[in-house]
């Protein structure tokens, strides 16, 4: 039995859309993987955070899952930008096929810089913000 061909532009378009619970992780390594654990753990985090410090901003409160979308952001543009060759020699050897990736996977790349690099912005003004001001300008 051939092992499943993994597919680059839907695992790019998992790790923009779904990376802060590590969907990505999954779908490439399969459950036992450490890092998409790591991933998954965000959310439950943002239910400790809440319950240790209710009266916290709320940006603090999800704060986890920030950190974790922008580290999905970040492999989404890792995964995409990797050649076709590499990635069938890491995520399908034995399929007995080849990718061959297109104009959607270039699309899912530029929406990802737009949205991670606003949102890498956003949360490093928004915590310089409640850091230095305690919520000012905001």
């Amino acid at each position: 039995m051939n092992p499943r061909h993994k597919n680059k532009t839907f695992a790019s378009l998992l790790a923009f859309l779904l990376g802060g619970i590590g969907a990505h992780r999954f779908y490439l390594r399969g459950v036992n993987d450490t890092w998409g654990w790591l991933h998954a753990a965000s959310v439950p985090a943002i239910g400790l955070v809440m319950a240790a410090a209710p009266q916290a901003d709320i940006y603090f409160k999800l704060l986890p899952l920030f950190l974790s979308m922008l580290a999905g952001f970040l492999q989404a543009l890792v995964l995409g930008l990797m050649s076709d060759a590499k990635w069938d020699a890491t995520f399908n050897t034995g399929t007995g096929r080849g990718s061959n990736t297109r104009w959607p996977l270039a699309v899912i790349l530029v929406a990802t810089m737009l949205v991670g690099s606003g949102a890498l912005i956003a949360t490093i003004s928004r915590l310089f913000d409640l850091l230095y001001t305690g919520g000012a300008y905001g």
